[in-house]
């Protein structure tokens, strides 16, 4: 199939849903998408991490060692269960970059785990 630039537009989250399609994804199934939310201190993270519990989002947050002067960040992740449509991801993006800025963060993106099965015919 060719690409549809209706349903997967040419810029990043078209682009990932799409590569998610050509993949074999089933687009129009629940899929537990992750969206990051990045903060330099861990107050600031967990402040964020408790309005997004009040918001009713299932939220994860870890700690990782990236700087080069050995300072850490803090990573909160947002886990929704959704079908991954364009739009609604476009929204939610909206939202976290603006819940990011309340808290001092910055937001870092969204991903997906894919289960993709190879069923052999023996």
């Amino acid at each position: 199939m060719s690409r549809n630039y209706e349903l997967f537009p040419d810029d990043d989250n078209g682009n990932v849903l799409w590569q998610m399609y050509e993949d074999g994804n089933d687009l129009t199934d629940l899929h537990e998408i992750e969206f990051s939310i990045v903060f330099t201190t861990q107050e600031q993270a967990d402040k964020c991490a408790l309005h997004l519990l009040h918001e009713e989002q299932k939220v994860s947050l870890f700690q990782e060692e990236v700087k080069n002067d050995g300072s850490d960040l803090w990573v909160l992740n947002i886990h929704v269960n959704m079908i991954p449509e364009y739009q609604d991801v476009q929204d939610l993006e909206e939202w976290f970059v603006k819940i990011a800025e309340m808290f001092q963060g910055e937001y870092d993106g969204w991903g997906c785990l894919s289960y993709l099965y190879d069923y052999d015919d023996e």
